[in-house]
């Protein structure tokens, strides 16, 4: 199954909704799954794709060396990491220093910490596979989205460094950077700036040439064929899953 059978996967933000559907696509397809997440698996999500579960701020560097000395202890040394996990917070200058140093957390610091720890199991496998989350929000300017938007470009920038560094290792860095996708999180979004879903969708859907918003499973199909031998000459790439939202 395109090189993904038995391989080792760890998915950040596994829990939400875009990290779920690429463990279980990636279950799917034969890997080993450890989901990541600040959340306990009260729903026991994990036990219904035959995954493994961790709890852990990835913003803590201490938690995520625990977390992943763990892993390579009782599953084995990971052959890929899909880093969905994110802080939602969306402001422009009128952000707080909190506001900064809560994002930067998460989406930087803490997808930079979980590679950092996951990198070395990746060496003792002779390669691997990285997928880093962006959004088209990382490629354009996007009203009051200041604070998301930098985290989002931040992160395609450090795939393309990570790229260079790690090509001697066999290991390929790439970014998938989703359009609008219906998820929980966009849900969520409307609710805190205050904005009718049902109209919002409508708004979002027609931003896209396909005139709708994204699936979580097509955004799991594209982080499952990064991972997999299909992409094994693909790297430092950008990869839009956005229905033409760029295009227009």
């Amino acid at each position: 199954m395109r090189g993904l059978f038995g391989k080792i996967a760890v998915v950040t933000g596994g829990l939400g909704d875009l990290g779920y559907a690429t463990a279980q696509r990636l279950r799917e397809e034969g890997c080993k799954v450890i989901l990541v997440d600040v959340q306990p698996d009260t729903e026991g999500k994990a036990t219904l794709i035959n995954a493994f579960f961790v709890q852990v701020d990835i913003g803590n560097e201490a938690e995520v060396k625990k977390a992943c000395e763990g892993i390579a202890a009782q599953v084995g040394d990971a052959h890929i990491l899909v880093n969905t996990a994110a802080c939602f917070i969306f402001k422009g200058v009128d952000a707080t220093e909190a506001d900064w140093a809560k994002i930067n957390a998460v989406n930087i610091g803490g997808t930079s910490l979980v590679a950092k720890y996951i990198v070395p199991q990746m060496r003792k496998n002779g390669g691997g596979s990285i997928i880093n989350f962006s959004s088209v929000s990382g490629f354009v300017g996007q009203s009051n989205f200041a604070t998301y938007n930098a985290t989002k470009f931040a992160i395609r920038g450090l795939t393309k460094c990570w790229a260079q560094d790690l090509a001697p290792d066999g290991i390929r860095v790439n970014t998938l950077c989703p359009g609008y996708i219906y998820t929980k999180a966009f849900i969520n979004s409307c609710e805190k700036l205050g904005l009718d879903i049902e109209e919002e969708n409508k708004r979002a859907s027609a931003m896209h040439l396909l005139n709708r918003q994204g699936t979580v499973e097509e955004v799991a199909a594209a982080a499952a064929f990064l991972a997999s031998d299909d992409a094994s000459f693909i790297t430092g790439s950008d990869l839009l899953v956005d229905g033409g939202y760029l295009a227009k």
